[in-house]
């Protein structure tokens, strides 16, 4: 258990997933890992895949159209054969990811008392068990619909990226009771430039490991930058 903290007191901490609490794109991962074990065609989707992936970096990805290819294997398979797949996923290719420094922030965070939560434009089927390895309880993800127990291969309300990460951190904050400005400070750890829709708003925003982008912005701003892969 943490100390006690004065709710209006209390800090909000949040934490981008891919590149930033680990060493690698959970969302490209997976895509990568159903090539792996035969589930999609490997060339014709790898291509389409490092092209999205591609788009993501240079900041013109098109959510929607992304959305439409990445979701569909959710779609086309038993829930219970994407959870066994899933589960072999995190153990041998998450697992190698995640960063000693990344654990010691969220664990410094949660013994502070901060309101802790990992904020990822990659879908919560994916990320759920990725947050639960760093203990965090609180996951802002884009949501996939489901419809009469099995995927649907459409996401559910507002992708979580760029401007939409920003209103779906705000949403969850209301659904709680807690404003954004109820929180004495507010932390968001990024490794990317297109979250600068919610590094603008917080108190303390951090570049983790920044692409050329964001570096570079968070020196123009005189943002901390910091680096959790380096040894």
């Amino acid at each position: 258990m943490g100390p006690a903290v004065r709710p209006d007191r209390q800090r909000l901490t949040l934490f981008d997933l891919d590149n930033t609490l680990i060493a690698g794109d959970s969302d490209y991962g997976w895509a990568q890992f159903l090539i792996e074990i035969g589930v999609l065609d490997g060339p014709a989707y790898e291509r389409r895949n490092s092209a999205f992936f591609a788009d993501y970096k240079a900041g013109r990805l098109d959510i929607g159209a992304f959305l439409d290819f990445q979701l569909r294997p959710l779609a086309e398979h038993e829930p219970a054969e994407l959870l066994a797949w899933r589960e072999r996923f995190v153990a041998e290719k998450i697992r190698p990811m995640l960063l000693a420094k990344a654990r010691t922030e969220v664990e410094r965070a949660v013994a502070a008392g901060d309101l802790v939560a990992v904020v990822t434009a990659t879908n919560s089927f994916i990320t759920r068990p990725i947050a639960e390895l760093y203990g965090i309880e609180h996951l802002v993800a884009t949501e996939v619909e489901m419809v009469a127990g099995r995927f649907t291969g459409r996401s559910a309300g507002t992708p979580c990226f760029r401007e939409g990460k920003l209103a779906r951190v705000l949403d969850w904050l209301g659904g709680l009771g807690r404003p954004l400005g109820s929180f004495g400070s507010s932390r968001f750890y990024s490794d990317s430039h297109n979250d600068l829709p919610l590094l603008a708003v917080v108190s303390e925003p951090i570049a983790v490991d920044p692409d050329e982008q964001l570096a570079a912005h968070a020196r123009r701003n005189g943002w901390p930058i910091v680096s959790w892969r380096a040894g």
